[in-house]
């Protein structure tokens, strides 16, 4: 597996090129702003070719560079079905916006238990609202390795005050997540990567957070 993180934007959002490292094929997931023409030196230099643009979910931070991206690379982008409504309309999720963001149409819709290959890896979808209504984060089991967007962080969770937030769906996906193997490895949307084992208070989350 290759993976890059790049970190940009005015709230310090990452985006990630993952590739695989047999067969050089790649993707975007999360396109914060200002991150556009890092992905495409970043994916030259490793000799990636991005055959697809994916999600977390439809917040301005994550999705500012996919409009750039899909242009250059003429290549589908995925989103689940509850947050698409966000990327035509940039906004419309109630989130003011920090920066301009150019509309941008989904091709395809990511469901929960969806599977992805990106050359050999395989990445499961699992869809994890909470922080928004279509949050999903991106399982690798061979990787040991989850990319967990906006819902998990290092010692915390998304913000659940947003419009389209729902604490109670919040607590069922850091349940879900807490189920996944201790050592696995998680890359979140803001921050330092942790490990679910070191996030101890997964499968307690309502009464961690006071919820």
């Amino acid at each position: 597996m290759l993976l890059e993180i790049t970190c940009s934007g005015p709230v310090l959002t990452n985006g990630i090129l993952l590739g695989c490292s047999q067969t050089h094929k790649g993707v975007v997931i999360d396109a914060p702003p200002g991150s556009g023409e890092w992905f495409l030196k970043k994916a030259e230099q490793l000799g990636i070719s991005i055959e697809m643009l994916l999600l977390t979910h439809s917040h301005w931070d994550h999705t500012a560079d996919m409009a750039f991206l899909k242009k250059k690379l003429r290549v589908p982008l995925f989103v689940h079905k509850l947050d698409a409504p966000n990327l035509g309309a940039p906004g419309s999720d109630g989130l003011p916006l920090l920066t301009d963001i150019v509309p941008v149409e989904p091709d395809h819709f990511l469901e929960d238990g969806q599977q992805i290959s990106v050359g050999k890896l395989k990445l499961e979808v699992l869809h994890t609202p909470g922080h928004s209504p279509g949050g999903v984060c991106f399982y690798l089991p061979e990787e040991n390795t989850l990319i967990s967007g906006d819902t998990l962080f290092q010692g915390t969770i998304g913000r659940l005050d947003f419009p389209n937030s729902s604490p109670e769906r919040m607590w069922e996906s850091l349940d879900k997540l807490a189920q996944l193997p201790s050592e696995t490895r998680v890359i979140p949307g803001h921050g330092e990567e942790t490990t679910i084992g070191k996030e101890d208070w997964l499968s307690n989350a309502k009464a961690y957070f006071g919820g």
